[in-house]
């Protein structure tokens, strides 16, 4: 995918109106320090669009970027952090649970986990949560660049057993540095954009 422009276009609170969006969106969602906004602007071709940042839980809003004209990236607030007080985690619950469940045009969601370590209770509530609300999360195993190649097998088994996934379920590990992921992710979002009347599309939307 060559991308000639991306924007972020709408930012919304706790208590914002959801945007009525007329492209495909695919969402991103993740614990706090897993490397969502590397991911983002990997898949963008940009440096710095989605924001980095150095203090973990700092995002508190739905980031929508819209790219190429074509499709939104919905950046999810990150999870997990401790700093962050009961109420807040709860309030953001209920924003992203917002989103999931009132998006005419999500297409797929994608969570992010860390390719290094077991899945956290925090990694395994986000995935059954998903699944809860009607889909079938597609995982990015990030961090990558982390292990030796030869581990890679092994982690991605642990990864599979520890979140639950079932046999037709995508994972595709991902590396910021190496950009290793990036082209099969986005061979995925366009078939994953074009695959509307399927009955359930892989990481997509059950439809009835």
């Amino acid at each position: 995918m060559i991308i000639k422009k991306a924007e972020l276009e709408t930012v919304c609170g706790i208590t914002s109106a959801l945007p009525e969006n007329t492209h495909p969106e695919f969402a991103f969602a993740g614990k706090s320090n897993v490397g969502k906004s590397s991911l983002i602007n990997g898949l963008m071709n940009r440096k710095s669009l989605a924001r980095t940042s150095s203090q973990p839980g700092k995002t508190q809003t739905i980031n929508f970027y819209h790219v190429n004209d074509q499709m939104y990236f919905v950046d999810l607030p990150g999870y997990g952090y401790a700093k962050v007080s009961v109420e807040a985690k709860e309030k953001w619950g209920k924003m992203i649970e917002r989103y999931l469940r009132k998006s005419g045009m999500l297409r797929g969601v994608f969570l992010l986990v860390d390719i290094r370590h077991e899945p956290s209770a925090n990694d395994k509530t986000m995935y059954d949560w998903i699944v809860y609300n009607g889909y079938r999360p597609v995982i990015i195993a990030t961090k990558l660049d982390k292990i030796n190649r030869s581990q890679v097998p092994k982690h991605v088994k642990m990864l599979r057993n520890g979140l639950g996934m079932e046999k037709g379920d995508v994972l595709i590990p991902f590396s910021a540095q190496t950009k290793q992921g990036r082209e099969e992710i986005w061979r995925l979002m366009e078939d994953m954009a074009d695959m509307t009347e399927a009955k359930e599309m892989p990481g997509g939307a059950v439809l009835d």
